[in-house]
């Protein structure tokens, strides 16, 4: 493997909205003879012939950038920190890789798909999903500590608008806070038991956004927030019915969408597993089969000490290469 080049990806800022830069880089360097490139929007797709197995995973990171650090560990291993090392650009290294081996072996029929916006809305694979037909199969890449994962959580986002009156807080019964209306909604979510279930586990959700302007003397008569929901295959549904009863003539609930919980599939021969996150995968409904693995773990992803053994790159080219393998006498 050429670390340097992982090295330069890395160096090369792609947080959302910024993925210009790379994707040119990328669609410089990644091609080879053999490879045809084509550039779908924001999207590239390298194809070794007629690629009904593709590799996928998103070049853009989550803020802030961070450029990356080559560490030796006492325990002998080498580590690369920095961000978007095992979320995404490690997958994206351990794909190309994979790639450049199975032509070297002299296969064809499978391609790379790289797409932009995946951590703010999938906008990338959505309009890659538009714009191709897709094909049989399709890995994505994320870290999932190199085993397979058999299901994902769903996703449900929302924006809630709370309103109240505004009025001198030394004579609040002339007002309404909305920051008390907020207390009660989220006291009220919390007391609600959403169901556990068999697969996937625990509903969870957060809030982010949260907004009130109001002086600290003056009762706030507006408040904003979006919260996110992880949700189950015992839980989706349940979830956007209880956002929605919220709804009356002081509170808004605004929803955004999201992903439902999804399946995927394994081979044997490799650990599985489940996970809470979400990804591409389940908007790119244009490939048959639809898999999820990669090196990494998720929970250094999105932190500032992200990082990533080069052994896990390493195994990840070879648990790509045998999928590819057990995959093409299927198709």
């Amino acid at each position: 493997m050429d670390i340097g080049l992982f090295l330069e990806i890395l160096g090369i800022d792609s947080t959302s909205s910024n993925e210009g830069p790379l994707a040119d880089y990328l669609a410089e360097h990644l091609a080879v003879e053999g490879c045809s490139v084509q550039r779908l929007d924001g999207n590239l797709l390298f194809s070794w012939g007629d690629p009904q197995i593709v590799f996928c995973t998103h070049i853009d990171t989550v803020p802030p950038y961070i450029p990356p650090v080559v560490e030796k560990r006492e325990d002998g291993q080498t580590i690369v920190r920095g961000r978007g090392t095992c979320d995404a650009k490690g997958q994206l290294f351990a794909m190309y890789n994979a790639c450049l081996e199975l032509a070297a072996k002299g296969y064809e029929g499978f391609g790379l798909l790289l797409v932009y916006g995946e951590e703010t809305g999938s906008f990338g694979a959505k309009k890659f999903r538009e714009q191709h037909p897709g094909g049989k199969y399709l890995i994505v890449g994320e870290p999932t500590d190199n085993k397979m994962v058999s299901a994902s959580k769903g996703t449900k986002s929302f924006a809630v608008t709370v309103r109240g009156k505004s009025f001198h807080s030394g004579y609040p019964v002339y007002g309404a806070s909305a920051v008390e209306r907020f207390v009660d909604m989220v006291g009220a979510l919390r007391s609600v038991e959403f169901p556990m279930d068999p697969k996937l586990g625990e509903t969870t959700w957060n809030i982010g956004r949260l907004s009130s302007d109001n002086p600290q003397n003056i009762l706030s008569d507006l408040l904003t927030f979006k919260i996110y929901f992880r949700t189950t295959f015992a839980s989706d549904d349940m979830v956007c019915r209880v956002m929605e009863g919220f709804n009356d003539e002081y509170i808004t609930v605004e929803a955004f969408g999201g992903d439902t919980p999804a399946e995927y599939m394994t081979l044997d021969g490799f650990g599985t597993k489940t996970v809470a996150f979400g990804s591409d995968a389940p908007q790119l409904t244009n490939f048959q089969y639809r898999m999820l693995c990669g090196p990494g773990s998720i929970l250094v992803a999105h932190t500032s000490s992200e990082y990533i053994r080069l052994d896990d790159i390493r195994q990840a080219v070879e648990n790509y290469v045998k999928i590819f393998e057990i995959l093409k006498d299927r198709i």
